[in-house]
């Protein structure tokens, strides 16, 4: 009989417990019509009373206040720059948890990146340069390479799956106790500029989408997260050449510390979520760039 890994997994979207919070909250009665795609903590579309309809998400263990001063700070940033972010419609403390409604953006994930995407993806990483500028009450974004994250980035995991994960742990706290735990720079950062936040239509990227982490600090960390977001999926081989030019010319003081983040935080997640097979995948491109 095969055990389960002891490991926590990721609290889910309860879309009817944070509609009932909306409501008692402010009245508006949201109607759930189904989950969307993909996620592992989920969302939901949902509909105002007026017919138009919205996305719902969560933050667990969050204070509106500082979502207000953090990732929402962020995406409104954007969006005043003429970045296809949504607008937040909506935020209601739930508890311990915080609700929110976003604009729902056409346009459909991205399951395949082409090197003309890839080239409207490094525009809107241009436009993020320098947003939060005289905003340093914006946090920064931190990396986790010596302790926890809150329900990401967790090392015991990787201390305790296997040789090889307990290798890459080792490198990853390593270069945590020799570069700073946060990332420096005025960028606004979206945390997880990967393919399936990025909607696209006709060949268009239309909107990105799931801003929850978004924070201040080098817009060159999304390329990072992109890099790993196209091992996902597949891509053409061109988009990812380029991608890891692009990376190559980072100098390694900076790109390191950035690498080894995304390394824990999704070889972590694999082992909490997946198959040992997954967290292969994920060790495999995460190993490519350790030294």
């Amino acid at each position: 009989m095969t055990m389960s890994p002891p490991w926590p997994r990721a609290e889910r979207l309860n879309a009817q417990r944070m509609t009932d919070a909306i409501r008692a909250a402010t009245g508006v009665a949201l109607r759930i019509e189904g989950p969307c795609p993909g996620g592992q903590v989920g969302a939901a579309y949902v509909a105002w009373p007026d017919g138009h309809r919205a996305v719902l998400k969560w933050q667990p263990r969050t204070r509106l206040s500082g979502l207000r001063d953090g990732p929402l700070a962020v995406a409104g940033a954007l969006r005043a720059a003429g970045y296809p972010a949504p607008a937040a419609e909506l935020a209601v403390q739930a508890g311990d948890a915080v609700a929110l409604v976003w604009e729902l953006l056409p346009g459909a994930q991205t399951g395949h990146l082409t090197p003309a995407l890839l080239d409207q993806a490094l525009a809107l990483n241009d436009l993020q340069a320098g947003q939060l500028a005289g905003r340093p009450a914006i946090p920064s974004v931190r990396l986790y390479l010596t302790s926890d994250g809150p329900g990401y980035c967790l090392h015991q995991p990787l201390r305790g799956h296997s040789a090889r994960t307990r290798r890459l742990d080792r490198w990853i706290t390593a270069i945590g106790a020799s570069h700073p735990g946060s990332l420096s720079g005025h960028d606004a950062v979206h945390c997880d500029y990967q393919p399936a936040n990025l909607l696209t239509n006709s060949g268009k990227i239309t909107g990105v989408i799931d801003w929850d982490g978004a924070a201040r600090g080098d817009r060159r960390f999304d390329l990072v997260t992109l890099r790993f977001g196209i091992h996902a999926i597949t891509a053409d081989p061109a988009a990812t050449h380029r991608l890891d030019q692009l990376l190559d010319a980072i100098p390694p003081h900076i790109l390191t510390p950035m690498w080894a983040h995304m390394s824990l935080r999704m070889a972590d997640w694999a082992i909490r979520h997946f198959t040992p097979s997954d967290v292969d995948h994920w060790l495999d491109l995460a190993e490519q760039r350790i030294t």
